[in-house]
């Protein structure tokens, strides 16, 4: 059993840069595929990151290169650093360790933390 809190969120102007964190409480985390995961307004959940317990990283492909994860393990911390932020980036944030594309049905359940609110707007 594993639990997530996510922090770092915040209300920005289009153009500026947030960097999410998610502390991971339990055991090994090191060896954990980790994601982070949004839900824009009125949308479901759904990938947007991920990091292999190697270090190998996939983006979703709508984010242009603006987002980076990355991962310490020493901190059991996941982290998003997002630029160039837009207001189609607007959601809550949540990190996992589970592998879908789309957060539905029974996947809606389980180890979810609290989230954090982007919002971007001028």
């Amino acid at each position: 059993q594993v639990q997530f809190v996510e922090s770092g969120g915040g209300l920005v102007q289009p153009g500026r840069s947030l960097r999410l964190s998610c502390v991971a409480s339990g055991s090994d985390f090191s060896s954990r595929k980790m994601a982070w995961y949004r839900q824009p307004p009125g949308k479901l959940r759904h990938w947007v990151a991920g990091i292999t317990a190697g270090g190998q990283v996939n983006y979703l492909s709508l984010l242009e290169g603006r987002f980076t994860i990355s991962r310490d393990n020493d901190m059991n911390t996941l982290y998003l650093q997002m630029n160039s932020l837009k207001p189609e980036d607007t959601a809550v944030y949540y990190c996992n360790d589970i592998d879908v594309l789309v957060v539905e049905g029974s996947y809606a359940d389980g180890s979810w933390g609290p989230g954090t609110q982007v919002t971007v707007s001028s």
